[in-house]
């Protein structure tokens, strides 16, 4: 048989308070006496009383909890962004929710509608095609608080990201100036409609003279190291021998890594390597992976900071505000030329 519930009236009951003294009380307020608090605390300890949220919300008409969309919690800089995000919330007072998309746009479209039913105070959201985000949008048009962490082009929602067409373009300029001249793209955002990285390799190779070879550039179906493998595997059975490779994830970088080991091309003298994120497993690999820093607490406690902002609004929700933090190149062995162990 389940056990009772502990109600606010039995700490009472126990300690010889009100009510109202122990609520205060255990929201650590001072009008409540410091030795009078600690007692109260002491006994709801050990009667095993945890607040009731759901009443507590229908008071506050906040639930003190926040909804949290990923497109893919095996994702590694996504995990990272997950714990960095929920401690943040958690020195906020907030809990957080977690749903992950699996890089479609229905079951994302599902998680919002999940977390709306369980009346989140707001939601974070990675959303999986960047540019299919109108049910997104309509969240802030409703006057509901939601931060995208990734840019809206249009400008319609308050945003928390990485300039990613700024990284992509500061690695493939780098790859050009170690004097890499046939420079493959493996691509794992592009399939999903999200180009920033592609337009930045693009604009870099072009104004270098070096117009982007369709031949070079491989859309990948996924974003971890396998995928890396196998399209690199496919590069080269297209007659593709490209002189580097820029990865535009981290994880997928590392595929390409283990092909080119497993098949004797040295790294970077036959061909230099590039990804995206600045994982750990990209600084710890056999040959250490030059990278685009993806800045997970900042971005996180950035993200967390706006979307309390907007929690608190009373009436119409400001402008959208974009926030679009500058890449940090790290040249590490991968890549390693003149500028080897520099970061800009």
């Amino acid at each position: 048989m389940r056990k009772a519930r502990v109600r606010l009236r039995d700490v009472a009951d126990k300690t010889g308070f009100s009510t109202n003294t122990v609520s205060l009380a255990l929201r650590d307020s001072p009008r409540i006496p410091p030795a009078t608090r600690e007692l109260i605390r002491k006994v709801a300890a050990d009667l095993d009383y945890f607040p009731n949220r759901i009443a507590q919300s229908l008071v506050s008409r906040q639930s003190m909890t926040i909804g949290l969309v990923l497109t893919d919690i095996r994702n590694p800089i996504l995990t990272q962004v997950a714990q960095e995000i929920a401690r943040a919330l958690s020195e906020s007072g907030y809990a957080t929710l977690f749903a992950t998309s699996d890089n479609t746009t229905d079951r994302e479209i599902d998680a919002i509608r999940a977390f709306r039913g369980r009346q989140v105070d707001g939601i974070l959201i990675y959303p999986t095609e960047h540019r299919d985000i109108e049910h997104v949008r309509s969240l802030r048009d409703q006057g509901y608080p939601v931060v995208s962490l990734v840019s809206d082009r249009e400008k319609a929602l308050d945003t928390v990201s990485v300039d990613e067409h700024l990284g992509a373009r500061k690695i493939s300029e780098h790859l050009v100036a170690i004097g890499r001249r046939r420079i493959a793209l493996l691509d794992s955002a592009a399939p999903l409609g999200n180009t920033e990285k592609q337009e930045g390799y693009v604009e870099a190779l072009t104004e270098a003279g070096l117009p982007p070879d369709p031949a070079l550039c491989v859309a990948v179906p996924g974003h971890g190291i396998e995928d890396g493998y196998r399209a690199t595997a496919a590069l080269w059975a297209r007659g593709g021998r490209p002189d580097a490779i820029f990865a535009t994830t981290d994880s997928v970088a590392l595929g390409v890594q283990r092909w080119c080991e497993d098949n004797d091309l040295a790294i970077p003298g036959d061909i230099a390597i590039a990804g995206f994120d600045d994982i750990e497993y990209a600084r710890l690999s056999s040959v250490p992976i030059s990278t685009v820093v993806y800045p997970v607490e900042q971005i996180a406690r950035t993200a967390v900071e706006r979307l309390i902002e907007l929690i608190g609004v009373n009436g119409p929700l400001p402008p959208p505000a974009e926030r679009l933090l500058d890449p940090k190149l790290i040249v590490r062995q991968s890549t390693a030329g003149t500028n080897a162990g520099a970061g800009h």
